[in-house]
């Protein structure tokens, strides 16, 4: 599972940046279920990309942050993933659903 603390661009306008008590959150979590996961970043600084809605949610105070599948060369012609990755991402959506609300 791969996690992109920071998307967007235009500053505090266009953005979302995950805060580092939702980050421990999420660690706690992943760590109780034994999921693997790893960070990643997204493009060139303050460029954008993504086709994220984090920062609209994240505009209200939402605690959000981007997670998803590991993909190498998305929208390439030849985009690849691992099945592991895949098998990861989907424990790590199963645990967060599980606790969510639960560990602080």
């Amino acid at each position: 599972m791969v996690f992109n603390k920071f998307t967007g661009a235009r500053g505090k306008s266009g953005s979302n940046d995950a805060n580092a008590e939702y980050i421990a959150y999420l660690r706690n979590i992943f760590e109780k279920e034994n999921v693997s996961f790893q960070m990643a970043e997204l493009g060139k600084v303050d460029l954008g990309g993504g086709g994220t809605i984090a920062y609209m949610t994240a505009l209200y105070g939402m605690n959000v942050i981007d997670a998803g599948v590991a993909v190498m060369n998305m929208h390439a012609p030849w985009e690849c993933t691992s099945k592991a990755d895949v098998y990861e991402t989907k424990r790590g959506y199963n645990a967060f659903l599980k606790y969510v609300g639960e560990i602080k």
